[in-house]
């Protein structure tokens, strides 16, 4: 199938459902500046003392917590990025009433930013800190206009509400993400390589009319779409947004 034939057949997809959910990855910021990790220009290909994924683990951030906080403030927020194309047509699809909900892995807030309201934070986000003491929360300048390890009044270690490996995905979320793809008549991957456990999991409750599988590069659950599309989200939407 050509490729217009393939956005043409999404467009018709998108226009006869009021209940889509979108399932997302780092590929879906990646045009707003934001490096993903596991492409070829991502950040485990770069060099580091430590390799990246051990330095945003739970195990690293307690025992080196101030180096941890060092490459957090260099790699992990990025407080300039704005939502670009398919953060403003997702926002557009939940406002005319077909998106019901944003299911992400990413932890920027752009989906906000662009003005969806149900957005399932899977990982959490940067914008949200706490203190691990007395629980007081903390926007991003508790973060990032601080040296070292970033501390509350209380005396307390800030952290950032963002979920790191070894860390449980909040059931709360977990439920809400679950629910919603199994709600849905149509589900739209994008931007992800699913290679992300549990979340990558979640999509296996899809039962619904059509799966459509948005992505750069192949994924292991390619053959299960309905469509699918191995290009950049902002090609596509940007194209479908025209429409809409």
């Amino acid at each position: 199938m050509a490729v217009d034939e393939r956005i043409e057949k999404l467009y018709k997809i998108i226009s006869d459902s009021d209940n889509i959910v979108f399932f997302g990855g780092a590929g879906v910021s990646t045009e707003s500046g934001i490096p993903d990790f596991r492409s070829q220009d991502g950040l485990y290909m770069m060099k580091y003392k430590y390799p990246p994924e051990t330095i945003v683990s739970h195990t690293f951030f307690r025992e080196k917590t101030e180096e941890f906080y060092e490459f957090y403030r260099d790699k992990m927020i990025y407080e300039d990025a704005k939502p670009n194309i398919t953060h403003y047509f997702l926002a557009k699809l939940e406002q005319i009433g077909k998106l019901k909900a944003v299911v992400t892995q990413n932890i920027d807030g752009l989906h906000q930013a662009a003005g969806s309201k149900n957005v399932i934070e899977l990982h959490g986000s940067t914008l949200r800190n706490y203190c691990m003491s007395c629980g007081k929360k903390y926007g991003l300048d508790a973060v990032l206009k601080t040296s070292g390890v970033p501390k509350c009044e209380c005396g307390g270690i800030i952290r950032p509400d963002v979920v790191l490996y070894e860390e449980q995905l909040s059931e709360v979320d977990i439920e809400r993400a679950i629910t919603a793809i199994e709600n849905a008549d149509v589900l739209i991957i994008g931007g992800t390589s699913l290679s992300v456990y549990p979340a990558a999991g979640f999509i296996r409750g899809f039962s619904g009319s059509s799966l459509v599988l948005i992505n750069k590069s192949a994924t292991s659950y390619d053959r299960n779409a309905d469509l699918l599309i191995n290009m950049g989200l902002g090609e596509v939407f940007g194209e479908l947004d025209k429409r809409f």
